[in-house]
């Protein structure tokens, strides 16, 4: 490769699967707070989205106090739930010795998204892992700092967004970048595409990444 490429993923179900500990953590919060509980596919339909909103779709409730209850249940046990998509490790291995560099940009607490890759023994193949901090809460994957980020500390390299959520479409519109929608979520193709502008390709997962496909987006 005579490209200096960045593979930017989306972390819950672009390379891991959380639904059980997602909708557990939810209802754990819910129920706390003696709010009536959801449905699983509720619940799913939300994925990818902050807490914050993910609340404030369902109660008028402070959603701040319901997201300390979810992450109380979360960095318990919701944590250990998830598990990797199938052929994520694998690929992540392959695309690492292909010399891409890879990270994570996520909507989870930054700290809680390094433990998982940790915990799934992948975080060896990532360059960095943006999530959720003080500073990043309130815009989340679309704060515009991001592009400042690469831009200073990736000069000159292509960037390309993977995903399942059209927030992760809009967050290649901000960085003017390609995008590699995946069909792992509660997203169709036509959701995806809707959103983009440029270039992108949709694949049924990120197993189905190979070299060619991704050069040719550059």
């Amino acid at each position: 490769m005579d490209k200096n490429i960045i593979l930017s993923f989306d972390l819950d179900n672009t390379l891991i699967n959380n639904k059980e500990g997602i909708v557990a953590s939810f209802n754990y919060a819910l129920n706390k707070f003696n709010l009536p509980m959801k449905e699983n596919s509720e619940i799913e339909s939300m994925i990818g989205t902050p807490l914050n909103e993910m609340f404030g779709y369902i109660t008028k409730n402070n959603p701040s106090r319901l997201v300390i209850a979810f992450r109380e249940y979360y960095g318990k046990k919701g944590i250990y739930q998830a598990r990797l998509l199938p052929g994520i490790k694998s690929k992540l291995k392959e695309l690492y010795e292909l010399s891409y560099i890879l990270g994570v940009i996520t909507s989870k607490k930054q700290e809680m998204a390094k433990k998982i890759l940790e915990i799934f023994k992948i975080n060896k193949y990532f360059d960095y892992v943006i999530g959720e901090t003080e500073e990043t809460k309130e815009l989340g994957k679309l704060d515009p700092k991001l592009k400042i980020i690469f831009e200073k500390n990736y000069p000159g390299y292509y960037i390309i967004v993977i995903g399942d959520h059209p927030k992760d479409a809009m967050l290649s519109n901000n960085l003017n970048c390609p995008f590699i929608g995946v069909l792992t979520g509660n997203h169709s193709s036509q959701q995806l595409k809707a959103i983009k502008k440029g270039k992108a390709i949709i694949l049924r997962s990120v197993s189905e990444l190979t070299d060619d496909l991704i050069l040719s987006l550059t």
